[in-house]
C-alpha cells in the first residue's frame, strides 16, 4: 500500500524536520541548511540551499498560501524566507535570546508561534512581523507547538511532559501536566473541527458534558496528536463550550513503536496519522480508529521528521541518517520493496470483497459485470446476456422502469419485469441500512464522495457539491457559515483511498 519513490541525500547532517505546502517541499538541518524541492519530481530549487543561520535548524513550516517558509535555529532567530526568491524576508529575534527549537504558523497566517529553550513562548503577528505577546512554563524547554484548524488557539508541548492550551492573548486555557513521562516531543492538531455529541472513549457521555449541552452551549472539538519519551503516541479531543471553556480527553493511546517517538503529523483530511521513533521505524494509522495500518522500514538511524503532502498521497520522512524518504500511499498496489506491513493491513487488500455490495451509493458504481454477479445471485442469470448487450452498469441498473424493460431490453414477460423491478428496489431499500461511515458523505449531499476536496474552512466535500455551493452562496462555508478565505480546492487523496479501502470491504 506504500512504495518507497525517491531518497534525498542532500544534507550533511541530522534531517531535524520536514513540511509540505501545495506545490513545494522543504527540510532542514544541523547542518545550518533549509532545502527547497518540487513536489513534482522533487528537483530542488536553483536558490537551494538555504543559509542563514548561525547554528542548527531546528523546525521550518510554510505559510498557508506557499509563499513563505518560516525556520527556527539555536541561534536564537526565527527567519522568514521567500520561497519565490530565497530571500529572508524577516529575522526575529527570540526575547532573550535562548535557542528557539519549534515554530508553528496559524492556518490563517496571521500569526506566528516560536517556543525556545528556557521555556519561553513569542506569538508574533505573522504580516507586519510584530512581536505581538509572549508566555512562559518555567523550568522546561519548549519542543512542540501546533495551532488548531480554526486559528484561534494553540497547544505546546515541554520536555517536562506537559501539553498546555492558549489563546492569542497567550492565556492559559488548560494544561495537561502529565501528558507524556519524560517528556513531550511533538504535537499536532488534526486539521478537523468536529461538533456532535459528547463522548468519552468508552462512549458515554460525562456529567460536565451533559451539564454543559444541557444548557444549550453548542460544544465544538479537535483533535490532537502527540508523542513523547515514553514510546507513544496519543490521540486526545480537545472540547471547547460555549461558555469558553476547554476540556482534554485522552482517546487513544498507540504503542506500535518500541522507543520513543520524535514526530507526528495528519494527512490533510485527518484520517492517517504518521509518526517515526528511535527505533528507526514509521508508522501510519487510521487516526480515526486508531489502527496500525503500516509499519515503513528504511531509514537507518532515528526518523526525527514526517510531514503529509496536503495535495499528493505522499509521506515524507527524515532521519539521523541525514536522509529523507518520499513515500507514496498505493491503495490496491502491491508490497514493494523498503517496508513491512503489518497484519491488520491485509484488511485493505480485495480480500473480502463481496460480489455485489448493498448500498445505492455503491450500486451506482457498479460495473457491467458486477451487475451481472448480481443477477446470477439474484437467480436471474438467464438475463446476463441481455443485461451486458445493452451495457447495463449501476446507474443504469438503478433507473430501470417498466417501459425500459419492454422497449429497450425487450423482456416480455410482465412477470419477469416486476420480479427485476422488485429485486431492485430492494437492492435501494437494503441501502438505507448500508452503514456508510459518516465521515465519506459529502456533508452538502450526504452521497458518498466520488472525488473528495479539502475547503478552507477544513471540511471535505464532493468536488461538484462545493464548487455549486461556492458559486451559488457567496463564498461562504457550509459547515460554518463564515466566510471562506479562499476558494482554493484541496483532492483528498487520502480520503479518497479510504473510501475506495471501505467500498472494497463492504
Amino acid at each position: 500500500m506504500t512504495s518507497l519513490i525517491c531518497t534525498l541525500q542532500d544534507h550533511r547532517d541530522d534531517v531535524n524536520w520536514c513540511a509540505f505546502s501545495g506545490k513545494l517541499f522543504a527540510t532542514c538541518s544541523g547542518d545550518k541548511t533549509l532545502r527547497i524541492y518540487n513536489t513534482c519530481d522533487f528537483s530542488e530549487l536553483p536558490f537551494s540551499p538555504l543559509s542563514g543561520h548561525g547554528y542548527g535548524v531546528h523546525c521550518c513550516c510554510f505559510s498557508s498560501c506557499g509563499q513563505f517558509l518560516v525556520s527556527c535555529s539555536t541561534d536564537a532567530t526565527t527567519m522568514v524566507w521567500s520561497t519565490v526568491t530565497g530571500e529572508i524576508e524577516a529575522v526575529l529575534e527570540h526575547p532573550g535570546r535562548s535557542p528557539v527549537r519549534i515554530c508553528a504558523l496559524s492556518p490563517d497566517s496571521a500569526h506566528l508561534v516560536s517556543g525556545a529553550s528556557d521555556g519561553t513562548l513569542a506569538l508574533w503577528d505573522f504580516p507586519s512581523k510584530q512581536l505581538h505577546r509572549t508566555g512562559a512554563v518555567s523550568d522546561t524547554t519548549m519542543v512542540a507547538l501546533s495551532f488548531s484548524p480554526c486559528s484561534q488557539v494553540f497547544m505546546s508541548g515541554s520536555s517536562y511532559g506537559d501539553l498546555r492550551l492558549w489563546d492569542l492573548d497567550m492565556n492559559q486555557l488548560l494544561a495537561e501536566k502529565n501528558a507524556h513521562d519524560l517528556g513531550v516531543t511533538c504535537c499536532v492538531f488534526a486539521p478537523n473541527i468536529l461538533s456532535g455529541q459528547l463522548k468519552t472513549a468508552k462512549g458515554r457521555e460525562k456529567g460536565n458534558d451533559m451539564q454543559q449541552r444541557a444548557a444549550g452551549g453548542q460544544v465544538v472539538q479537535f483533535r490532537l496528536a502527540s508523542c513523547g519519551q515514553d514510546s507513544h503516541l496519543k490521540i486526545w479531543a480537545i472540547n471547547k463550550f460555549s461558555s469558553g471553556g476547554y476540556k482534554m480527553q485522552l482517546l487513544h493511546t498507540l504503542t506500535g513503536q518500541s522507543a520513543p517517538v520524535l514526530c507526528c503529523a495528519y494527512s490533510s483530511d485527518g484520517q492517517l496519522l504518521v509518526s517515526g521513533s528511535v527505533d528507526k521505524t514509521v508508522t501510519v494509522y487510521d487516526a480515526n480508529n486508531a489502527v496500525l495500518l503500516y509499519t515503513l522500514n528504511q531509514h537507518e538511524r532515528y526518523v526525527t521528521a514526517c510531514s503529509f503532502s496536503p495535495t499528493l498521497p505522499l509521506i515524507a520522512t527524515g532521519s539521523m541518517d541525514k536522509t529523507v524518504n518520499i513515500w507514496r500511499l498505493e491503495d490496491g498496489c502491491n508490497d514493494h520493496g523498503g517496508k513491512s506491513l503489518p497484519e491488520q493491513s491485509a484488511l485493505t487488500s480485495s480480500e473480502g470483497r463481496t460480489s455485489a455490495g448493498r448500498s445505492k451509493l455503491l450500486v451506482s458504481d457498479w460495473s457491467e459485470g458486477d451487475v451481472s454477479t448480481w443477477l446470477v445471485d439474484e437467480s436471474l442469470e438467464g438475463l446476463v446476456d441481455k443485461f451486458r448487450a445493452n451495457n447495463i452498469d449501476g446507474t443504469e441498473l438503478l433507473s430501470l422502469t417498466k417501459e425500459t424493460l419492454a422497449s429497450e431490453l425487450h423482456i416480455e414477460s410482465v412477470g419477469l419485469r416486476s420480479k427485476i423491478l422488485r429485486k431492485v428496489e430492494d437492492l435501494k431499500s437494503d441501502s438505507v441500512c448500508s452503514g456508510i461511515p459518516d465521515e465519506f458523505l459529502c456533508p452538502i449531499t450526504r452521497e458518498l464522495m466520488r472525488e473528495p476536496v479539502i475547503a478552507a474552512d477544513g471540511y471535505s466535500y464532493e468536488r461538484e457539491a462545493i464548487d455549486s455551493w461556492i458559486n451559488n452562496k457567496n463564498r461562504s462555508s457550509p459547515m460554518t457559515n463564515l466566510p471562506l478565505l479562499t476558494t482554493l480546492l484541496t483532492p483528498n487523496h487520502t480520503l479518497k483511498m479510504a473510501i475506495g479501502r471501505w467500498k472494497t470491504s463492504h
